[in-house]
């Protein structure tokens, strides 16, 4: 008898019963385009429909007794789902407890058919040339750091203090262009790279960093050998860009936190930029950490795995003190000259900007422009009463007002409603009192003590990614300081106190990774003045010594089992789920300890919530129980909602590795 094809097909779909391959019968009309990693749709009996998948596998086997449904259609040709992609899903959903079509749904693009058809039709791209010039160029820039061209070319896991200063490089007309010296330094691996025959991924965590990238690379490398992977693109330039992935080619991409999983030709190095930032954590589910994922990543594929930062993250140090990542010192230490300013004598000790700050302004302003970043958008961030000084807080629900402009009529920050008429709760007031200034109240402030100069605000609602070289006040919140030309000729860092009081267990490296990164866009040797900050912070910065402060965060943190110590999963959902997750997960862990079980904690949004606390080493067995218990309650779930709705939604979530402890 003939033997008969088989699909085994993974479905794309949330429900966590889905999460498996399912075999489906090849009929003859499809044998052609039926080939692995294609778009199907296959019928899904149990929901009487038909859903889209990827055709994984294909195998041969002897007819039997043993009915499959066939392929309903095969979308496309085009193979987007390649073996290694496929690999690096299945690892990375298996270590957060997720399913591999949650990791997909980030990785590759809707399919846009023109885009597609383009490449098709399209001749393969030629082999990137590198020259001798641009590979003599990143040779010097990659020798500040000994040992690091031999790494990459090693296939190392590798961690390095990028050079806090600015850098030139030629610009589109033919001038220069002021970018950050990580950037040239990510720039030159790439080409390095590339230049051995090998495709490199760059991922960075917004358009900011993406575009100071592009800038390095544009005169380095051919424009073909570029593939920027962007949420900002298009949805056909973002699908043309995954296609040209796929050619048997090298290339650099670059690109936000899901072009970690960019399907490249022979991977030789994937570097993530400031691994600290917020955006290189993926919100959605299973909520895998960029970091994480080039972490298996180069495991599966053999490449080079590159972690840079201004600071270093408590999570990185954990793996240099392993010895698992090597950390890879510059050959010349350099750094910019921070002044730690306090309030003098006779100075009022409220005052915003100490004499010794404002007297560098006024010296830095003869010659260029002054960035001094502050910690909120807005006039008047926070109102409090006039009276008895309790935060003013909306009569509908209870969120704080804040000030547009001055004698304006204080505004919900939550609901957005107008305060018309507000009384204090607690002491009958009406009078209202600014507690903090945000960007726009201190360039206020700024722009009458230094008349004559221009005043720039940069914040989430003003964005400016550039000044010039005259002089300027330049006032930017955390993460919107732009790029000045030449760099600025002093730096002031306020509200550092306010950063500090913020309630998260790592406000400590964040608050130092947000002064670091502003500290590195001042030009060497000017000031960078840190205003009215103490402590083990305070020194990190004046010393610039990031990696012994990460130390000094660990060794704070094993003992109390905090994480990245430990790692910690969360479990949402009803009380009874939470609570039978728990039990199983202690029958499948039983060297779990009592107290590394927090909860569960009901009254929460979902209901009751609990997190576990639990060794690296039982990583894999907490992963596969909690995934398991996700599975149960699903098909529970579902089972109870037969004949009511026409599906069923999952009611326990589970989210693994978790930054903080938050019940």
């Amino acid at each position: 008898m003939t033997a008969r094809p088989v699909a085994r097909v993974l479905l794309d779909s949330p429900l966590p019963q889905l999460d498996r391959l399912f075999d489906y019968a090849i009929p003859p009309e499809w044998d052609r385009d039926a080939t692995p990693g294609v778009r199907v749709r296959v019928p899904l009996r149990t929901a009487g429909r038909v859903v889209d998948g990827y055709l994984v596998e294909r195998v041969e086997e002897e007819p039997g007794d043993r009915p499959l449904s066939e392929l309903d259609a095969v979308v496309s040709p085009v193979p987007v789902l390649t073996p290694s992609l496929y690999a690096l899903a299945r690892r990375v959903a298996d270590r957060a407890a997720g399913s591999a079509s949650d990791i997909l749904r980030l990785a590759i693009p809707k399919r846009m058919v023109r885009a597609e058809k383009a490449w098709i039709s399209a001749p393969a791209p030629e082999l990137p040339a590198v020259d001798a010039a641009a590979l003599e160029w990143a040779g010097r820039v990659l020798a500040a750091y000994p040992g690091l061209a031999a790494g990459i070319d090693d296939s190392g896991r590798l961690a390095l203090e990028a050079p806090a200063r600015p850098a030139a490089v030629p610009g589109p007309d033919g001038s220069t262009l002021t970018i950050g010296a990580w950037a040239e330094l990510l720039a030159a691996a790439a080409v390095h790279t590339l230049g051995g025959g090998r495709s490199a991924i760059l991922v960075v965590p917004d358009h900011r960093d993406q575009a100071q990238l592009e800038a390095a690379l544009a005169s380095r490398v051919p424009e073909h050998a570029l593939v920027r992977h962007d949420a900002r693109q298009s949805s056909p330039a973002r699908y043309a860009g995954f296609l040209r992935t796929l050619d048997p080619v090298p290339s650099i991409v670059i690109g936000s936190r899901s072009a970690v999983y960019a399907p490249v030709h022979a991977p030789g190095l994937v570097a993530l930029w400031d691994d600290g930032d917020p955006l290189l954590s993926e919100p959605l589910t299973p909520g895998v950490h960029a970091r994480d994922a080039g972490l298996v990543r180069q495991e599966l594929d053999a490449c080079a795995l590159l972690f840079a930062g201004h600071t270093r993250t408590t999570d990185v140090e954990r793996l240099v003190s392993l010895g698992w990542v090597r950390d890879v010192p510059p050959a010349r230490r350099s750094s910019p000259r921070v002044v730690l300013s306090a309030t003098r004598e006779g100075e009022s000790r409220g005052a915003r900007v100490p004499s010794a700050a404002f007297a560098a302004a006024r010296e830095a302003l003869e010659s260029g422009p002054v960035l001094v970043q502050v910690a909120r958008p807005g006039y008047a961030p926070v109102l409090v009463c006039a009276e008895c000084r309790r935060p003013a807080r909306c009569a509908h629900c209870a969120g704080p007002l804040h000030a547009a402009r001055p004698g304006a009529v204080p505004e919900c920050g939550w609901c957005g409603r107008s305060a018309n008429g507000w009384v204090c709760p607690h002491c009958a007031s009406p009078r209202v009192r600014m507690a903090s200034s945000g960007s726009e109240r201190t360039a206020d402030e700024l722009g009458r003590a230094f008349a004559g100069t221009r005043v720039i605000v940069a914040d989430g609602e003003h964005q400016v990614l550039r000044v010039d070289a005259r002089p300027a006040l330049v006032v930017a919140t955390r993460g919107a300081e732009p790029i000045a030309e030449g760099g600025y000729r002093a730096v002031i860092l306020l509200d550092g106190e306010r950063m500090l009081l913020a309630d998260d267990l790592r406000i400590g490296e964040s608050a130092l990774r947000w002064w670091m990164n502003a500290a590195a866009l001042a030009a060497p040797g000017a000031p960078v003045h840190l205003v009215g900050v103490a402590g083990p912070v305070a020194r990190a910065l004046a010393t610039w010594t990031p990696a012994a402060y990460a130390r000094g965060e660990l060794a704070d943190r094993a003992p109390l089992r905090m994480p990245p110590a430990v790692r910690v999963a969360a479990l949402d959902g009803p009380a009874d789920a939470v609570r039978t997750a728990i039990a199983t997960l202690r029958e499948d862990v039983p060297e779990l300890d009592a107290d590394d079980v927090l909860g569960p904690v009901t009254g929460t949004e979902r209901g009751a919530r609990a997190l576990v606390r639990f060794d690296y080493g039982q990583g894999a067995r907490v992963a596969e129980s909690l995934r398991s218990s996700v599975v149960a309650d699903a098909l529970r779930a579902r089972k109870a909602a037969k004949g009511r709705a026409p599906g069923a939604r999952n009611t326990l979530r589970v989210r693994v590795d978790l930054p903080d402890l938050d019940l």
